[in-house]
C-alpha cells in the first residue's frame, strides 16, 4: 500500500462523531482566529488586489468573499481570496513543528465548501480536524523543508485537500488521487514568503492547487500513486530524504491539532513570539524601564544570529524581525496587536533597544522542551540580569487555549472588517455554536458583509 493509500484510508474511515471534543473545540476557535486575521487582512493591499480580480473573474455563485456583499463566486476562486486574506496579515495560526500555516487555507476551503453544499457545522469541525492531521503527517515526513528553501504552504495545502475530501465525499480511491494530485501541484519558496507579500500569495495558490485537485479526483482522475515516497517524489524533494520510518503510524491515537497546532495571539511569525514573550516577562518582572537596559541577549536551540531585517520599516519586515519582538516585548513589557501598527514599526524607543539585542550560546539544559520557545536575558546598567524562559508561545495547544484569548483576538481584528459591533458580536456567538449548526449559512449572512 502506498503512504497516500494509507493516509487517504484513515480519512475516509474516521467518523467525525469519534472525534475527542477537544479537538473539535481547537477547530472552532481555528475558525475563529482565521476570519479575525483576515478581518485585518482586508485593509492589505495585496488582498484587496487578488479579491477585485476574483469579482472581476465573476463565474458560477457558489462561496461568498468573507466582509462582501457583493456576488457569490466559484468556490475555488472564493476559498483562494479569503485564504490569502487571512494569510496577509500574519495573524493566522501555526504548526509549530516546521512553521505551516494550516488554517487559512483550511478554514477557508471548508466554509467555502460547506456553504455551497449545505454542510453541517459538526461536518465542517471535523473536516478542520481531520485535515490538520493529514497536513501534520506530511510535516512530519519533510523536516527538511524550509532548509532546503520550500515554504510552509506546500504542507498547508495537504489540509485543504483533506478537508474537501471529506467535505465533498470523496472515497478511499479518490481521496488517494487527491493526495497525490496536491503533491505534485504545490509550490512556493521561502526566500520569497520572508520578504514579499508571497508568503499570502502562497496560501492563495495552494488553496486552488488543492480543491482544483479534490474536485478532479473525484471525476476519477488519477496520479502516480507512490509521488510522496517515491525516489525524487514528494519527500525526497521537498524534504530532503525519505520519510523517517512509520511517521504514519497510530493515525487517531492523538490529533495534530491538538499536540501541534498554535494560533497566533499577538500578530508576526511564530517562530518569534517566544522571544517577545520571554523579553517582556523578563523585563515586567523586574520592572525595567527601557532606558535602564544595558542588553538583551536572546537564545534558542538553533539560533546562531539574528536574521533580517534588523530595523523594520513595514508589516513584512515586523512579521520576520527577531530583533523587533524581543527589543518591543522589553520596551512595552508585553507584546500585542498594537505592534504591528506603523506607530509601533516606527517607535524610536524600540529601534534604540533593537541594537542592543545580542544572540547567545544555544541552550543545553531541557532543548527538547522548546517548541518554537526562547530565553531573553536582560542587563541593565547598574549590573542587574535577569532571565525568562518560554518553551512554547501563548496559544499553542499543547499549553492549552484558552476561548478568552480567542474572543480577545476575534474582538482586536474585525473591526478592521468594517463589521458594525453588533454584527461582530452576533458573529462570535455563531462561532462559539458552530458545532450545532444544521449549515453555515447563518455564519456565512452575517460576515458577509458590512452594512
Amino acid at each position: 500500500m502506498s503512504i497516500a493509500r494509507d493516509l487517504a484510508e484513515f480519512l475516509i474511515r474516521t467518523r467525525t462523531a469519534d472525534l475527542p471534543a477537544q479537538a473539535a473545540d481547537y477547530a472552532t476557535m481555528l475558525i475563529a482566529s482565521t476570519l479575525a486575521s483576515a478581518a485585518a487582512g482586508t485593509t492589505i493591499g495585496s488582498a484587496q488586489i487578488v479579491r477585485d480580480l476574483a469579482r472581476e473573474r465573476g463565474g458560477t455563485p457558489q462561496a461568498s468573499l468573507w466582509f462582501d456583499g457583493g456576488a457569490k463566486l466559484p468556490i475555488t476562486d472564493a476559498a483562494r481570496a479569503n485564504a490569502l486574506t487571512s494569510d496577509a496579515a500574519a495573524s493566522d495560526d501555526s504548526d509549530l513543528r516546521n512553521i505551516v500555516h494550516c488554517g487559512t487555507p483550511l478554514v477557508a476551503t471548508s466554509l467555502a465548501i460547506a456553504e455551497q453544499s449545505g454542510a453541517s457545522g459538526a461536518d465542517v469541525l471535523g473536516a478542520i480536524v481531520l485535515g490538520y492531521e493529514l497536513a501534520g503527517r506530511i510535516n512530519d515526513a519533510t523536516p527538511g523543508l524550509r532548509p532546503r528553501g520550500f515554504h510552509g504552504c506546500c504542507v498547508a495545502a495537504f489540509a485543504a485537500t483533506g478537508a474537501a475530501g471529506r467535505l465533498l465525499g470523496l472515497d478511499a480511491e479518490q481521496m488517494t488521487h487527491a493526495i497525490c494530485l496536491t503533491a505534485t501541484s504545490v509550490g512556493g519558496l521561502v526566500v520569497a514568503a520572508d520578504t514579499s507579500v508571497a508568503r499570502e500569495y502562497h496560501a492563495g495558490a495552494v488553496t486552488s492547487a488543492a480543491i482544483d485537485a479534490v474536485r478532479a479526483a473525484r471525476r476519477g482522475y488519477t496520479c502516480e500513486e507512490t509521488v510522496l515516497e517515491a525516489p525524487k517524489g514528494f519527500f525526497a524533494l521537498l524534504g530532503g530524504g525519505p520519510a523517517p520510518a512509520g511517521f504514519q503510524d497510530g493515525l487517531g491515537d492523538s490529533w495534530d491539532i491538538v499536540t501541534d497546532m498554535a494560533v497566533k495571539l499577538v500578530p508576526g511569525g511564530h517562530p518569534y513570539h517566544a522571544l517577545a514573550e520571554a523579553a517582556a516577562n523578563a523585563a515586567r518582572d523586574a520592572n525595567i524601564a527601557a532606558d535602564e537596559i544595558e542588553s538583551i541577549t536572546v537564545s534558542r536551540p538553533g539560533m546562531t544570529a539574528l536574521t533580517p531585517p534588523l530595523h523594520p520599516v513595514d508589516l513584512i519586515g515586523m512579521a520576520h524581525s527577531p530583533a523587533y519582538f524581543t527589543a518591543a516585548g522589553a520596551a512595552d513589557h508585553r507584546f500585542s496587536w498594537v505592534h504591528c501598527t506603523p506607530e509601533k514599526i516606527a517607535d524610536p524607543v524600540i529601534h534604540r533597544l533593537i541594537d542592543k539585542v545580542r544572540v547567545g550560546p544555544e541552550p543545553t539544559e531541557s532543548v527538547e522542551r522548546y517548541r518554537q520557545g526562547a530565553t531573553a536575558t536582560i542587563r541593565t546598567r547598574d549590573g542587574r540580569t535577569v532571565t525568562n524562559t518560554v518553551f512554547a508561545p501563548k496559544g499553542s495547544g499543547m499549553l492549552g487555549i484558552d476561548w478568552a484569548d480567542i474572543d480577545a483576538k476575534y474582538r482586536a481584528l474585525m473591526p478592521f472588517s468594517g463589521l458594525a459591533g453588533e454584527r461582530i458580536e452576533q458573529s462570535l456567538s455563531v462561532i462559539h455554536d458552530f458545532r450545532r449548526l444544521a449549515n453555515v449559512a447563518p455564519l456565512i449572512e452575517v460576515i458577509r458583509s458590512a452594512p
